[in-house]
């Protein structure tokens, strides 16, 4: 057992692994167009990006892993593959149902983590991309990386959910993550700006939190940013190409 669970592991940490380079190398090649010079060959910066972010795979890769063996071998989580499991309904609310968790863990995870101590000892890492790029989505020291790496899995023990949709929550965090710290907003003024934008998190929004640290705390949404009066609203992002 304990043999299976160490190879679903590698598994899922070569998978989470190349994702992250698929993703992060297609997005910084689309940003060189606006931010020219940035990626002219692996710069210090952006070698440390990748170190850390492979180091952060490896830990996203052990509690997916477990939970990968566990749906495969036991049924052990709310994993389902039946369309007719739940009402249609439930397939678009179980999406924004993990978004919210997963975007409330980060809030108050990343708070924390903006504490002096927590900072010095863990977060200083991502911040240390001066400008972020693309490759600094999965930057983080191992401490962080933990934190961001239970929660999904945890989730899929305690919400139903279509293994389709989980596939797009994954998708969506991989594509929010790496376009949230490219430096240049890629999409269009209406999810930008209100009404959409009021809510959502893009590239403009977080970039203000790169720039002054004590403000703009979300992932996906701006709910406890508004909530906890931590919103400082748009920064100023390179414009699209």
């Amino acid at each position: 057992m304990l043999a299976a669970i160490i190879l679903s592991a590698l598994v899922m940490t070569a998978i989470v692994a190349v994702r992250y380079l698929l993703t992060s190398g297609l997005f910084a090649m689309a940003t060189a167009k606006v931010r020219p010079g940035l990626y002219d060959g692996l710069d210090p910066q952006i070698r440390k990006e990748i170190y850390w972010s492979l180091a952060s795979a490896a830990i996203y890769g052990v509690p997916a892993g477990v939970v990968a063996w566990g749906w495969h071998n036991h049924g052990w989580t709310r994993i389902y593959t039946d369309l007719g499991a739940f009402p249609l309904w439930y397939l678009p609310l179980s999406l924004f149902l993990y978004l919210f968790a997963h975007d409330t863990w980060f809030y108050w995870t990343h708070r924390l983590m903006h504490r002096p101590a927590w900072f010095r000892a863990a977060h200083a890492v991502h911040h240390a991309s001066r400008p972020p790029t693309a490759w600094a989505a999965m930057s983080f020291h191992p401490i962080e990386a933990l934190t961001g790496a239970i929660v999904i899995p945890a989730l899929v023990f305690l919400i139903p959910i279509h293994v389709g949709i989980l596939g797009l929550v994954l998708a969506i965090m991989t594509v929010m993550g790496v376009t949230n710290h490219m430096g240049w907003e890629m999409f269009p003024h209406w999810i930008v700006h209100p009404p959409a934008g009021k809510w959502l998190i893009t590239a403009s929004h977080h970039q203000r939190h790169h720039d002054e640290y004590r403000c703009n705390f979300g992932l996906y949404f701006r709910f406890w940013d508004h909530l906890c009066k931590t919103d400082k609203g748009l920064g100023q992002p390179a414009t699209r190409p």
